[in-house]
């Protein structure tokens, strides 16, 4: 599988390698022409906010495409910690179900929400990582009949571990609780059926594997649950005629509109869609395929390197990013930005995160600089 006429989309390639999509994704040719799109229409006609909402409209389609959900299961908001504080302020923790089970490998901001819920009588209990991974029957003793939401990450932010999305609803709802998913590491680079993978919330965010920029996130939740809930975190848009203006009427929207919040990102929407466009273009199903082999090849070079792998080892258990733990991973990752190389560091590692545009050329020059500063040092 080759990706070269893609490749030729993103011009930082020319001069420098990009391997930081669990970061930030390189700038596409189509997202800069969508968002080159929005500034003419702010130049020329002060707003346009018929046609902004139009292209806010059109991205949450296109996100929705995505994952096989419908555009009215789909809210738009700024972040995920955003979108998880509001399905969270929508659920009730008076009952004996109060209990919220999260891992300890989720991105710290979700796990600040819930346990941001501990003033409202929710307990907060934190699956334990062993050897940087949750074992699937590691749900089986934490989540119980208490339980009312499971919040998991599909792709762990620190190393790429991959969890099997399907068996873990099928446990937690087996117990009655849902599960609420953060796909920031995974969308854009691992297939996801939400209807297939009975999953009752989503959300990610553009920034990452979706190509586009920070400050916008999409969230999905069910059709089947959105009309039973009422988030107390909410905005203008979250109401049924949001252009009415009236102070005074507290009315919820169908669907997952009743979760939206605030204006739109109306920019942020703009180069979503450039992202998304094509992304479905080209097909994660493609895309994932061909990263699994740019995993294998990233693992075998490091191992080759004799660096010491934080990622699984299991193509199963592991999605493009590949973590190798690095002293001072923070310097490194400046001294290879120096060096024209673009990879981002969490806490003891260096991930290495290739998309559909990345060779296996450039994870080879990556490794092969660390293993040069690392042995100059």
């Amino acid at each position: 599988m080759n990706f070269s006429k893609e490749r030729k989309y993103f011009p930082i390639l020319e001069e420098k390698v990009q391997l930081s999509s669990c970061s930030q994704s390189a700038l596409s040719i189509q997202v800069q022409q969508s968002l080159d799109e929005f500034m003419q229409t702010w130049i020329s006609e002060g707003m346009d906010w018929n046609k902004w909402m139009v292209c806010v409209e059109e991205t949450k389609a296109l996100f929705a495409k995505m994952i096989n959900a419908s555009p009215e299961e789909i809210a738009i908001l700024s972040s995920v910690s955003d979108a998880a504080s509001t399905v969270a302020s929508a659920l009730n923790f008076d009952g004996q179900r109060n209990k919220i089970v999260t891992t300890e490998l989720d991105f710290p901001s979700i796990g600040h929400v819930w346990l941001a819920q501990k003033k409202r009588g929710a307990k907060v209990d934190f699956i334990p990582a062993v050897d940087n991974k949750i074992a699937l029957e590691s749900y089986d003793g934490y989540v119980d009949h208490h339980t009312l939401v499971t919040s998991i990450s599909h792709v762990s932010y620190y190393n790429g571990f991959k969890q099997d999305l399907k068996s873990i609803a099928s446990k937690v709802h087996s117990k009655g609780s849902y599960l609420f998913v953060d796909a920031y590491q995974s969308a854009g680079s691992v297939e996801i059926d939400v209807k297939e993978m009975d999953i009752d919330f989503l959300s990610t965010g553009s920034q990452k594997f979706m190509l586009g920029t920070p400050g916008i996130a999409f969230l999905y939740v069910k059709s089947e649950i959105a009309e039973q809930l009422e988030p107390s975190t909410t905005g203008w848009f979250g109401r049924v005629s949001p252009f009415a203006f009236d102070i005074k009427q507290l009315d919820y929207a169908e669907g997952a509109k009743r979760f939206n919040t605030g204006t739109p990102p109306m920019i942020n929407a703009y180069a979503a869609r450039g992202g998304l466009t094509l992304l479905n273009e080209i097909g994660v199903d493609r895309i994932e395929k061909y990263l699994s082999s740019l995993s294998s090849f990233a693992i075998n070079y490091a191992k080759e390197k004799d660096f010491k792998l934080a990622s699984p080892e299991d193509l199963n258990d592991k999605a493009s990013n590949t973590a190798i733990f690095i002293p001072n991973a923070a310097k490194m990752e400046q001294q290879l930005r120096q060096d024209n190389v673009i990879v981002s560091a969490r806490n003891d590692v260096i991930r290495i995160a290739p998309h559909f545009y990345n060779t296996e050329e450039d994870i080879a020059t990556a490794i092969d600089k660390m293993a040069y500063l690392l042995a100059k040092a």
